[in-house]
């Protein structure tokens, strides 16, 4: 962080790479500096196979923001282009599209409010085909699919799924930049239409899908098989045909192109996900020390985890108002880690907050998953 003019107060910034710089060659007035966050690149070396890839940020001022400057450089040459900036904006989300060269480049963010505080943020990203095998991926994201029902046509209804969804979408937008999609009270037939919807989608070697059910249950015992109740599911449907079966649900997530996929359900009967309902957690410690290094690892294996609010059981709803037992826990895990030395948190560290709840939350795998993948949770 660097200084320039007369005195200043110091301030805490998570982004190494800012520099800050007042102009004191005005009469002296109070400022309050621009804060800029990046989505993606998140880190600030990362690599990419593609030339061109898109530099989402936002920037957040405490007064005017006078001037907004997108700053590439590689192969010794340098290329500018101003953003356009509205009349007392303080809010500003950058989304550009950049070319970048083979090799070495740097991408600078630099805003400028009208009480001359000035805030640069760069990152490094390198360019060569081979190179992910060694890094972060500058293009990868993180996305958020949340299905929330707690109004139902035949089934009593629900007091928190709702609101249990929306909260850790926020949190998971806010502080992990997410990109979110929460689906409430959705039919049978919508449920299956979204899902379909990401099977379609592409995505980036590193990129992650996480996917969060809350509602009601079910597990037949004929049948042996748990199911997901939909909005319009009945009550009286021996053939639970609307209903969604787990069996369906893991084909069709297994089958989304996405190599990182972790699901979570705060569901009754959710641990029947898993047709064997082993009691063992099947996960082998997680180093605690995360760098670069081990986020690289982990993004290169191939990843089918699930997390169930309970085993073969009723799990509770919750106080209306409030959150579900599962619920609280969740988000009290996202807002209390991931925000340390290395801004990560692990499955292993999540799964710790649920072992004192009254029900057995369930953890396990499915589908072509590597023993040794995880799903990560990664701060701004």
């Amino acid at each position: 962080m660097m200084v320039v003019g007369g005195q200043a107060t110091a301030q805490l910034f998570s982004d190494k790479t800012n520099s800050i710089s007042i102009d004191n060659t005005k009469a002296p007035s109070p400022t309050t500096l621009p804060k800029i966050t990046w989505v993606t690149p998140r880190t600030e070396a990362t690599v990419s196979a593609e030339q061109s890839i898109v530099i989402d940020a936002s920037v957040v001022s405490g007064v005017q923001i006078q001037s907004l400057k997108l700053i590439v450089t590689g192969a010794g040459e340098t290329k500018e282009k101003l953003i356009k900036v509205g009349e007392n904006e303080l809010t500003k989300f950058v989304e550009q599209k950049v070319t970048l060269v083979d090799g070495e480049n740097t991408v600078s963010i630099e805003v400028v409010n009208i009480k001359g505080g000035t805030v640069r943020s760069t990152r490094s990203i390198l360019v060569g085909k081979d190179a992910l095998a060694d890094a972060v991926d500058a293009n990868r994201k993180d996305y958020a699919l949340i299905i929330a029902t707690d109004k139902y046509d035949n089934w009593d209804d629900l007091s928190n799924p709702i609101n249990d969804a929306e909260t850790i979408a926020s949190i998971l937008k806010e502080k992990y930049a997410f990109t979110t999609e929460v689906i409430e009270n959705p039919t049978l037939e919508e449920i299956n239409d979204k899902l379909f919807d990401y099977n379609t989608r592409k995505f980036n070697p590193q990129d992650q899908v996480f996917i969060f059910f809350a509602g009601h249950g079910y597990f037949d015992e004929t049948l042996g098989e748990g199911y997901v109740v939909a909005s319009n599911s009945l009550l009286n449907d021996k053939g639970k045909t609307t209903y969604l079966s787990h069996n369906i649900l893991r084909e069709r997530l297994d089958n989304i192109k996405c190599d990182h996929i972790f699901l979570a359900m705060d569901v009754c009967f959710g641990g029947t996900f898993d047709k064997k309902l082993a009691k063992a957690r099947g996960a082998d410690a997680m180093e605690e020390a995360m760098d670069q290094q081990y986020l690289v690892k982990k993004l290169s294996k191939r990843t089918r985890k699930f997390l169930t609010s309970g085993s073969k059981e009723y799990v509770p709803d919750g106080t209306p108002g409030h959150h579900s037992p599962f619920a609280t826990q969740f988000i009290k895990a996202l807002r209390e880690v991931g925000g340390g030395v290395g801004r990560v948190m692990t499955l292993m560290e999540l799964n710790t907050y649920f072992l004192r709840l009254p029900t057995e939350p369930y953890f396990g795998s499915f589908g072509n998953d590597d023993p040794q993948s995880d799903f990560v949770f990664v701060a701004k």
